[in-house]
């Protein structure tokens, strides 16, 4: 295993007070990274991203308007607070997941992370909103079909909270395949199954809107049905995870119920399924706020996703509500077989 972890202290200098979204998620996941010597990985300090890495997701408008916000500290929107050194948190955020797409498409990891705040998946092209203000997954995906010539990257979102932000950016890009796994109705409130992409990209975007208490048996289970055949078919070069531990039991800011077995059993999936299809993976840190909980369930994923099982078990069996939902978004991709 070639495991690579991209940080950076600028994550801890983009204070939010008491905001849910503060800098105790990442001192909670690295002194538990910490305790177990890093799984093995190699950490590297990220570079912020340049112009031409955002300027792929996102008009210089927008850059603009997000590096005003930071300098004056006027919140983005009532959920999206900023101080000065936000903008250099933001740029390393997008920067290092850039940084890791870079590396998995060079064969430098097999697999690797990007363990910044503030997460990215809610933001727009041209709108910060939901703690995001770049988007951080989308400038990773661009940042390997752009900079690095792939031709497919598959993202798989399983924040609790639908990744409204990347979706929109990729709705009509046939070069990405967006799959969601979220609870629905819940902020931001899109990602209805229904919704399959627009235009070129129509049939590349697999929402999976999940009921309040979904649990292990359903992320699980989805997971298991979907990657395998969803790989085969559509050929990625490169997974992108924006992995939210916000579906976790504990976490304050939703209402499923996944056990950290039942994030190890997430990745195990994943893993298997990646590996049999040759392809790279690479983990974006989006949510996850009871920082206890996201701390365990990060090091349990990064250790499945390097090939080394953890032992833990999810606390439920498979739902039959997965094969239902997971059979019409297979027969519905553009490119199914």
């Amino acid at each position: 295993m070639k495991g690579l972890i991209f940080r950076s202290d600028a994550s801890l200098a983009h204070q939010t007070g008491s905001h849910p979204e503060s800098a105790s998620r990442i001192v909670a996941i690295e002194t538990e990274l910490d305790r177990l010597d890093w799984l093995g990985y190699q950490r590297l300090e990220s570079a912020p991203a340049t112009d031409a890495m955002l300027l792929r997701a996102h008009p210089a408008a927008h850059i603009q308007r997000v590096r005003e916000a930071c300098a004056s500290s006027a919140a983005l929107d009532p959920d999206t607070v900023v101080v000065p050194a936000s903008f250099d948190a933001a740029l390393h955020a997008a920067g290092g997941s850039a940084a890791l797409a870079e590396a998995l498409c060079s064969g430098r990891a097999d697999v690797g992370a990007s363990l910044h705040r503030p997460p990215g998946h809610h933001a727009e092209a041209d709108r910060a909103m939901g703690f995001c203000l770049f988007n951080n997954v989308a400038v990773a995906a661009l940042h390997a079909l752009e900079g690095c010539g792939l031709e497919r990257v598959l993202i798989l979102d399983w924040d609790v909270h639908h990744g409204n932000g990347t979706e929109a950016i990729f709705a009509a890009d046939p070069r990405v395949c967006f799959i969601s796994l979220h609870q629905y109705p819940c902020y931001p409130g899109t990602g209805a199954a229904a919704d399959q992409g627009a235009g070129e990209g129509l049939g590349y975007t697999l929402n999976c809107p999940l009921p309040a208490g979904s649990g292990d048996g359903l992320f699980v289970g989805l997971v298991e049905l979907l990657l395998e055949p969803l790989i085969d078919s559509y050929k990625p070069q490169l997974i992108l995870i924006s992995a939210g531990f916000d579906a976790h039991r504990d976490d304050p800011l939703a209402s499923c119920n996944v056990s950290d077995g039942g994030f190890a059993a997430i990745a195990r999936s994943l893993y298997a399924a990646a590996k049999k299809g040759g392809v790279p993976v690479g983990l974006v840190l989006e949510g996850g706020y009871n920082v206890d909980a996201l701390a365990r369930s990060l090091a349990l994923t990064l250790s499945e996703l390097a090939g080394v099982p953890t032992g833990r078990q999810s606390s439920e069996p498979n739902s039959p509500l997965a094969a239902e939902i997971a059979a019409p978004l297979l027969a519905r991709a553009a490119f199914a077989a």
